[in-house]
């Protein structure tokens, strides 16, 4: 076969591809940095075997290829004749394609994250790593390569430090959002030591900081001068138990608390030799992030180095590239700043502008002032967004990508037709999970996507949920029974060797309670994952709540997320925060709704009632309303429910304004002492 139909046929095989695939097989011809590594022999066969087989051969080869991509082409409603796995193949092939080279390949290139900084900034140390948005200062990965040998030097028992810190140690890092880059260099420098690294909310004050503290087993704390009032009220317990305590600053207000900054100031910055922590495996443990203790205390979920060099790689799968500029305002505590937006952008090479805190007013001028191209979102920071006032430059940013989790298909689209065509990649998943999606079509209101071969890969599944004894619902034979496309169901992921599950430091029941066994078979073991979940036929999953926020009202369950999606619609509601009350003589739980006005709207009680009646089956709608004048939220933008639903609609306690249902007067009607009585009597039924 002569030179042109082979060029000819190499090409209609291109054409077939999507066309970032189709691009990354020709730079990889390119790039011959890359040739002949075995991934790029592995990509390059099929073209290799294509251009040498004779023509009728190639046209079997291209056959397939063509049937693949034809949904490809036609209309949408000839595309959904073909089997959902036939239609989604090209996408799901290059997800799980870009998974396993990740996986295989570039995660195993380094032993520990700190071999990621190391790696970095003997490449690039000139690179700009970190910005502070606050301050404007900027630090180079040489820098921060520096600044961390010297945290290592200052606190390393083997390099005569004054603290004694050894491998296998753990320290505990109580800051605020000013200091997250001097949190970030205790964090690499401890890493350095092979130190285990706590990161303490710094919210939290007495009993919750004192057990957060204790809990990780931690042996030095260093804190935030700016905390002094926190450190003060749980310090006599920790120096009890030995914990030795510091300020990063220079001088120290407070008796028992140590200055540390001119400590590490007069350290060496030569580099740390890498024998100091010989010890460290790809399994060791390196630090511990807080659940929210919305159920309880804070419990330290565990992350080993394997799997925090596993969750960086999200920022690539959802399409970053080394060129990009991300913007980072959640706080580092948390696993999606720390992991996502320190880590990731450190191992995928781009600049991270780090905010110390959210602001909408400032949000959109740091994006223009910094050149940002990714930012990170999570829960309501979209919607905060969306509820700023308008201005004529709210389209003029380079922001082309938007990476988070919790963002509701209403806002999802709200928020593109004001800001422009933002593209979405909206992911699930939990800081203790083993088990994660990513929504990498880009569907509006998916929080993930899944496929045959990611279920070979990571075996999961929906199954049926009894929401009043918060059990999965078993058949005759003990197993849990999965739930039909469009059921809402409870994900739970099977714990392998390779999906592993790490649990929580300390008691063993709090991680033996997070586990489902004999799930489809005898002697399999489940995460649960504690959100129930539905997916369509395709084969995209949609997040409706978490196991406890959902209740159930006359025989039916109740989805407080939805309910907050239809009445977040009503014009004079600014912000809705949806719960079920326990009420005298009814089955389940009645619903309720916390509200905030928008400024300068009153409550109109008829206004309400006639629209959620056409937006709400009669079981969903609320039957209180109470009127605040804010509503209470974690520091990652959750809404807290746990103290509202224990004040149910108590008058005795609750001094806002009360609002209940009156389907025969067509409205919400002030709750009086009277009608209080009534209810709780059953004179009046809801």
């Amino acid at each position: 076969m002569g030179l042109w139909p082979r060029v000819v046929a190499l090409l209609l095989l291109l054409l077939c591809l999507p066309a970032h695939e189709a691009f990354a097989l020709i730079s990889l011809v390119s790039r011959s940095r890359m040739w002949p590594g075995p991934t790029g022999l592995l990509l390059l066969l099929p073209l290799a075997v294509l251009w040498l087989l004779p023509w009728p051969w190639q046209a079997l080869w291209l056959a397939p290829a063509f049937v693949l991509w034809l949904p490809r082409w036609l209309p949408d409603g000839l595309a959904r004749r073909f089997p959902a796995w036939v239609r989604w193949l090209p996408e799901d092939l290059s997800y799980i394609g870009r998974l396993l080279h990740f996986t295989l390949v570039q995660k195993r290139m380094y032993k520990s994250f700190v071999d990621v900084l190391e790696t970095r900034a003997r490449a690039e140390p000139d690179r700009l790593m970190v910005v502070d948005a606050a301050s404007g200062r900027q630090v180079s990965l040489g820098e921060m390569e520096r600044r961390s040998c010297q945290v290592a030097r200052a606190l390393g028992a083997a390099l005569q430090g004054s603290v004694g810190l050894k491998e296998g140690d753990v320290a505990a890092l109580f800051f605020g959002g000013p200091q997250g880059i001097s949190a970030i260099t205790l964090w690499f420098g401890l890493g350095k030591l092979g130190c285990q690294v706590a990161w303490i909310n710094c919210h939290i004050r007495g009993a919750p900081l004192q057990h957060a503290v204790l809990s990780s087993g931690c042996c030095v704390l260093v804190a935030d001068p700016e905390l002094q009032e926190a450190v003060e009220t749980v310090l006599p317990e920790l120096m009890a138990k030995g914990i030795r305590c510091f300020y990063l600053s220079s001088t120290s207000p407070t008796r028992g608390v140590e200055p540390l900054k001119d400590l590490l100031e007069a350290a060496s910055s030569d580099p740390v030799p890498p024998q100091i922590r010989t010890g460290v495996t790809p399994k060791s443990r390196c630090m511990f992030i807080y659940t929210s203790g919305t159920t309880g205390l804070p419990k330290p979920v565990i992350f080993t180095h394997d799997r925090m060099l596993m969750l960086v790689g999200g920022l690539k799968m959802c399409g970053a590239k080394k060129s990009d500029t991300f913007y980072v305002t959640l706080p580092l505590y948390h696993s999606a700043a720390l992991v996502v937006g320190v880590m990731g952008s450190l191992h995928l090479g781009c600049t991270l502008i780090l905010a110390p805190k959210f602001s909408a007013s400032n949000f959109w001028n740091d994006c223009r002032k910094y050149q940002v191209t990714v930012i990170q979102y999570i829960g309501e920071l979209l919607r905060y967004l969306c509820s700023t006032p308008k201005q004529p430059c709210d389209r003029e940013h380079r922001v082309r990508l938007a990476i988070g989790n919790g963002l509701r298909a209403e806002v999802w689209t709200q928020f593109q037709e004001r800001f422009g065509p933002i593209q979405i990649c909206e992911a699930y998943g939990s800081t203790e999970g083993n088990f994660g999606l990513i929504n990498y079509p880009g569907r509006v209101g998916a929080v993930g996507k899944s496929s045959f071969l990611l279920q070979l890969l990571c075996p999961h599944e929906l199954i049926r949920f009894d929401i009043e004894t918060e059990k999965p619902i078993r058949d005759n034979e003990g197993r849990c029974i999965p739930v039909e496309p469009g059921e809402r169901g409870l994900l739970v992921s099977r714990v392998t060797k390779y999906n592993p599950f790490l649990g929580y430091l300390g008691p063993q029941q709090h991680t033996e309670k997070k586990l489902l066994r004999d799930v489809l078979c005898p002697g399999d073991v489940y995460f649960n994952s504690g959100d129930l979940l539905s997916r369509d036929s395709d084969d995209f999953y949609y997040f409706h709540d978490r196991i406890g926020d959902t209740f159930r009202w006359k025989g039916e369950n109740v989805s407080t997320r939805e309910v907050e999606g239809v009445l977040s619609l009503v014009d004079f509601l600014e912000e809705v925060n949806v719960y079920g009350v326990p009420v005298p003589g009814c089955e389940g739980k009645a619903g309720m709704a916390a509200v905030r006005l928008s400024p300068g709207k009153t409550f109109d009680g008829q206004k309400l009632h006639g629209f959620i009646q056409k937006e709400l089956p009669a079981y969903a709608v609320p039957r209180f309303i109470r009127i605040r004048d804010f509503l209470a939220s974690t520091a990652t933008f959750k809404l807290s429910k746990l103290q509202l639903v224990q004040e149910g609609f108590d008058l005795r306690i609750i001094p806002d304004p009360l609002y209940v249902l009156d389907n025969k007067s067509g409205t919400f009607q002030p709750l009086t002492p009277e009608l209080h009585r009534a209810i709780l009597d059953g004179s009046i039924r809801l």
